[in-house]
């Protein structure tokens, strides 16, 4: 698959990136996908929620009332769960949600949401650029030359750069990550995947093991 390198300013360079089959034009394996989105969710969720159950309640261990006599259920204490106050039963405890996937898989998902934005033609390759300087109005300028303005946008780099990432900061729409960082859930979250000329070679030979 051949796509157009473009330049910052939005024009074609006359040169064509090719696209790896094995990586862009594979079978979508919605399964794969779906696990993979999964396990990053839940590698973003803390667990530190906790309640007190019975045994953690401050309270008095008395009985409260006789055994029988009373017309009413018998109760052995006030930290019971059935009175206001009390433990609450099976409540959440700290852990972690986090969950195993085999690297094969993994990347198996990461072809699939690559194939699927490759299939909507929602992939732009622009020749590598940086900035002198992090400037918010220089990573807008590009984003307006790609038509890329307010929409959701995930930039992929070769290498770190630390002017172009600290550029798009502020923007909330728009995301820069290397290519190491690419995951499943942040191609699938973007509109649109704007791939530097470096990258692509990193990604595929990634990808194609």
């Amino acid at each position: 698959m051949e796509v157009a390198v473009l330049d910052i300013k939005g024009k074609e360079t006359g040169r064509k990136a090719n696209l790896s089959d094995a990586v862009f034009a594979v079978e979508p394996n919605n399964h794969a996908v779906y696990l993979d989105v999964k396990q990053y969710l839940a590698n973003q969720r803390q667990g530190t929620h906790k309640a007190k159950e019975r045994a953690e309640i401050a309270g008095s261990t008395r009985k409260i009332k006789k055994q029988k006599g009373t017309g009413t259920a018998r109760a052995g204490s006030i930290k019971s769960p059935v009175f206001k106050g009390g433990g609450r039963v099976f409540g959440p405890r700290p852990r972690s949600y986090s969950f195993k996937l085999n690297k094969s898989l993994k990347r198996l998902a990461r072809k699939s949401a690559l194939s699927m934005k490759a299939n909507d033609n929602s992939i732009i390759v622009v020749e590598d650029f940086s900035f002198e300087s992090p400037k918010t109005k220089n990573f807008l300028e590009v984003l307006q030359a790609l038509g890329l303005q307010g929409k959701k946008s995930l930039i992929v780099l070769g290498d770190s750069n630390k002017n172009v990432y600290l550029s798009s900061r502020n923007l909330k729409a728009s995301e820069v990550v290397s290519a190491s960082e690419l995951s499943t859930y942040k191609i699938l979250n973007a509109n649109n995947l704007v791939f530097l000329e470096g990258s692509l070679e990193g990604i595929e030979s990634n990808l194609s093991k």
